[in-house]
């Protein structure tokens, strides 16, 4: 007999885990599951040592959730770990994945692990992966060795930190890396086991509790070959703050200078790299165009930080009514 020694809470908010053909429609699949059927297909799940208890909290693709949806959701999670929940689990669409995950970090303080999942076949597919995952990430929110970890997304038997994971193939069943870290650890024979502990940045930067009622729109603008900075002139006037996605350390052509330093001057614009790994320099170039002519004309650096996920610190940012030091000293935590 199992003893149950944990509860867990899981919270379904669709995606390709929970899709099927619907009769009709044709070949594509559409999110139609619940959670309950979702956990109904998972293996194993009576000998994981937990008392699960789902919630459908949304049923759309990934690519159809809303900052708001999020902000809702970290609600609903404090309140589970606030009820004496061991762990929480998430399972979304992977498409955002990433960002979620990151969002729930920021939001929930908490030291209830939470464990973000998903599937990259759906369940009429061959080699479906979701019954997999939701266990893994079962075991992860139950177990009392993550606990303090935050939010982390647990995807093919690895644990990723939610600040540093990423979406690096759109077919893979392993397309979730951490490609400045590597994972934070591993789920082996049911039982996880970290190789670092994943921590937030201490002292914790202030940020809010949810969404102001004062709308926000936070845009990335992506360099590119040849760019002359007609979409960052297009941006001007239309947006609270923006992230330009630079090349490699963080670098724009010369011809995008004087509109990026207008931009900087009227809003908060803050300097990521669309490489995928690897830090925005501070100090190495200075031609125009460098991260340190950037940076000198008051951009402000995303450091560490992809530009998805720079975008979504500087919403919550602008959000709580963040000044331009609180935001400079955000992304030096967080970067």
């Amino acid at each position: 007999m199992t003893t149950v020694s944990a509860r867990v809470e899981v919270f379904s908010l669709g995606g390709t885990i929970a899709m099927t053909p619907e009769p009709g429609r044709g070949p594509g699949a559409v999110p139609a599951l619940s959670g309950a059927q979702l956990l109904a297909a998972v293996p194993g799940l009576a000998q994981a040592g937990a008392e699960v208890t789902v919630h459908d909290v949304r049923r759309v693709p990934g690519a159809s959730l809303a900052i708001a949806d999020v902000v809702e959701l970290a609600g609903l999670i404090r309140a589970s770990a606030g009820s004496s929940a061991t762990g929480v689990v998430v399972t979304q669409g992977t498409d955002t994945i990433e960002e979620t995950a990151f969002l729930l970090d920021l939001l929930y303080d908490g030291q209830a692990p939470v464990a973000v999942t998903g599937a990259m076949r759906h369940p009429a597919l061959a080699g479906h992966d979701g019954p997999a995952n939701i266990l893994a990430a079962i075991q992860v929110a139950a177990s009392p060795a993550c606990r303090g970890i935050g939010c982390v997304v647990v995807f093919a038997d690895e644990i990723h930190a939610a600040r540093w994971v990423a979406k690096t193939h759109t077919t893979s069943l392993t397309a979730f890396t951490s490609p400045s870290t590597g994972p934070a650890g591993y789920v082996t024979e049911g039982r996880p086991r970290l190789l670092w502990h994943p921590e937030r940045p201490k002292p914790m930067p202030p940020l809010p509790a949810g969404i102001a009622d004062r709308p926000v729109r936070v845009g990335i603008v992506t360099m590119a070959l040849g760019d002359d900075g007609e979409l960052l002139r297009a941006a001007e006037g239309r947006f609270d703050g923006l992230v330009v996605a630079a090349f490699g350390a963080g670098h724009v052509p010369a011809a995008t200078v004087p509109v990026l330093a207008r931009l900087a001057g009227q809003i908060p614009v803050v300097l990521a790299s669309r490489t995928g790994a690897g830090r925005v320099l501070a100090a190495t170039y200075g031609f125009p165009g460098s991260e340190q002519d950037l940076l000198g004309r008051g951009l402000v650096s995303a450091g560490f930080l992809a530009p998805v996920k720079a975008r979504l610190l500087l919403h919550l940012l602008l959000s709580a009514g963040a000044a331009q030091d609180q935001i400079t000293a955000a992304f030096d935590a967080f970067g």
